[in-house]
């Protein structure tokens, strides 16, 4: 007897996986479909977040086998040491308060289906002012976010030419002004700011060339965990301490290395007439200097050392001069020719000739430099030869047999941003600028291209996925209709993630993407299951409207334990200050938020779009069919 009491105890318990089966491994493909999408990611940055989908995949197919095979005998050993015993009395009452909740929430789904119309009306509202935030840049979208590092680098760039000791004064210059600045900034630290300073000449990051013109301050920073001040704090003051510098091209004040997502500003001018493209990129960068936030811009493209071209008059042929006898009397004039060699004992001593001119004060007489003919008769240089002053490119850059040049530029992220000013250089100025020069191809490169390849291979996958989800959904729902319930809820999480990010004061990013598409998967199990409720009580004799509110109080413990559990866990990532997090807070924050408001609108907007497809007889719940097809 006692046996068969327990046997009957225990059936529900038993028969759960078998019962739940069907919804349970829906939710596992359909999260399985819309993660599985996160693998197609491609570029740079899909490269570093391509592993957080095998990740939720691993987690995910354990949690499903966990889920049938280990915790029904989990909850089996639970519940025989202590379904004799009676609950404490502070779980009595907190069972109670929560039964009260639970049938507030039906009553609130009750409400909602009477006025389906105007629950359905405000939530697509709400969502179109979620994406009205995104598309007006009231929340702007960056590639990636910023991560503050701990190196700096001060770039310094003279013209071409300049000598050694000209740039060890500007650097000497620099070195103090700093030494002004970290003397400031480390009143407010525990440890001095500025760690290490490292000097190197004849190196630049952002120049492709090498000479004594080109210096690099590399400077290592307490830690980003430890200090007080920002980068660009200290970029600021040290600028202001600095003070005006001439004959410097340009300081560049940025961190040493580029970050996932390529150059905030990296746009390539092609073409084949160097003066085109020289004007140009001047103008480029005159348009990007309008925009507030955007420094450190500079081109690829730089005069090379002043040169003077020497072209033969008619006539200097026959006077026995040809280009070759200057090139070579020039060339031994100024750079020395050896005449003759004599030894003394075992050493040997070369017999060098140069012209005898100071330092600094070779070219003053360049015009009068006389050459000789073939018959040894002394010319005048000027009158054999017409000499022009020129100053070339140091370098050309080819791409695909193209001549190009590079522009780079950065975007301080709390003052302006990327995508907003690439838009507007592209909308405002680069068609005008292509009409002006219709030789040249103009290509953004950067952040924006490696942000864009990969914001549409998620996009692309995730249309997949959902794709996938709705065959799924038909089969197991057989029609095409009840599937459209379930997906619509997809597009309703978009309102929490949005707004989630407008309360952080966070850019709507790439790990955003991931954090939405993430948090589809749960909304869609949930949907999932609340429709299988909702037709379990309609197979019972239930009639649609009171199946639907018995489904939302069934169904409200589950969701709502989901909900709590993942904000609960996800939220201390949310106030996480370290460099490594950093990256996570947009993910975590679209789940988050998108949790909050989505736990919300499946218990009320669900039911609603239920009974609107009821109404218009796009669906019927009856008894029947379901059992038949059962």
């Amino acid at each position: 007897m006692n046996t068969a009491k327990e046997n009957r105890h225990w059936m529900p318990l038993l028969m759960a996986p078998k019962r739940f089966f069907r919804g349970v491994f829906s939710s596992y493909l359909t999260s399985a479909f819309l993660f599985g999408s996160l693998l197609m990611m491609k570029g740079d940055l899909g490269q570093i977040l391509g592993v957080l989908p095998v990740v939720l995949l691993s987690v995910l197919t354990i949690s499903l086998i966990e889920a049938f095979l280990v915790l029904p005998h989990h909850l089996k050993h639970s519940l025989e040491h202590a379904h004799h015993k009676a609950p404490p009395r502070w779980r009595q009452k907190f069972e109670i308060l929560f039964d009260q909740f639970r049938h507030g929430v039906g009553r609130a789904a009750q409400l909602a289906m009477q006025f389906r119309y105007i629950t359905v009306g405000i939530a697509l509202a709400m969502l179109i002012f979620s994406v009205g935030l995104v598309a007006t840049g009231t929340v702007k979208f960056k590639a990636f976010p910023d991560l503050e590092g701990n190196n700096l680098e001060a770039r310094i760039l003279l013209p071409q030419g300049t000598p050694l000791a000209e740039t060890e004064r500007v650097v000497h210059t620099l070195l103090n002004a700093l030494d002004e600045t970290n003397k400031t900034l480390s009143q407010n630290e525990a440890e001095e700011l500025v760690k290490n300073v490292q000097l190197s000449y004849g190196e630049h990051g952002d120049v492709p060339e090498n000479g004594s013109h080109l210096a690099t301050l590399s400077i290592d920073l307490l830690n980003t965990e430890e200090r007080n001040t920002k980068i660009l704090e200290l970029i600021q003051l040290w600028k202001q301490k600095t003070g005006a510098l001439p004959d410097v091209l340009s300081i560049q004040y940025k961190e040493p290395k580029v970050g996932p997502a390529g150059r905030a500003i990296h746009i390539r001018l092609s073409g084949q007439d160097m003066d085109e493209l020289s004007r140009a990129s001047w103008e480029v960068q005159n348009w990007l200097r309008g925009y507030n936030g955007v420094n450190n811009l500079l081109d690829d493209l730089r005069p090379g050392k002043p040169q003077y071209s020497i072209k033969l008059k008619p006539g200097a042929l026959a006077a026995g001069i040809d280009s070759r006898s200057i090139a070579l009397q020039l060339r031994s004039a100024y750079l020395e020719v050896k005449i003759s060699e004599i030894y003394k004992g075992r050493e040997a001593y070369e017999i060098v000739a140069k012209l005898d001119n100071q330092q600094g004060h070779e070219l003053l007489d360049f015009d009068n430099f006389t050459v000789f003919s073939k018959t040894g008769k002394e010319i005048p240089l000027g009158s054999v030869a017409t000499i022009t002053e020129e100053r070339e490119f140091s370098r050309i850059g080819h791409i695909n047999h193209q001549r190009t040049v590079n522009i780079y530029g950065d975007v301080d992220a709390d003052i302006a941003n990327t995508s907003e000013v690439i838009a507007s250089l592209q909308k405002n100025f680069l068609g005008t600028l292509q009409e002006r020069y219709p030789e040249i191809t103009f290509k953004l490169k950067g952040e924006v291209e490696n942000g864009t390849e990969t914001k549409l291979s998620i996009l692309s996958g995730f249309g997949l996925g959902a794709f996938g989800v709705f065959l799924l959904l038909s089969l197991q729902f057989r029609n095409y209709r009840e599937p459209l319930i379930v997906m619509i809820n997809i597009p309703l999480a978009l309102i929490g993630a949005i707004w989630g990010h407008l309360i952080m004061g966070l850019d709507f990013t790439l790990p955003s993407m991931i954090g939405f598409v993430s948090l589809a998967g749960i909304v869609v199990n949930d949907s999932i299951l609340l429709v299988e409720f909702v037709k379990y009580r309609v197979e019972e004799g239930m009639l649609f409207h009171d199946a639907a509110r018995q489904a939302v109080y069934d169904r409200f413990r589950a969701i709502f334990l989901t909900s709590v559990t993942t904000i609960a866990g996800m939220t201390p990532l949310l106030f996480e200050t370290s460099t490594q997090a950093l990256i996570l807070v947009p993910l975590v924050t679209s789940i988050v938020f998108g949790m909050l408001t989505s736990t919300v609108l499946i218990m009320l907007v669900l039911p609603a779009m239920y009974a609107i497809m009821e109404d218009v007889g796009f669906v019927k719940l009856t008894g029947e069919p379901e059992r038949s097809a059962a």
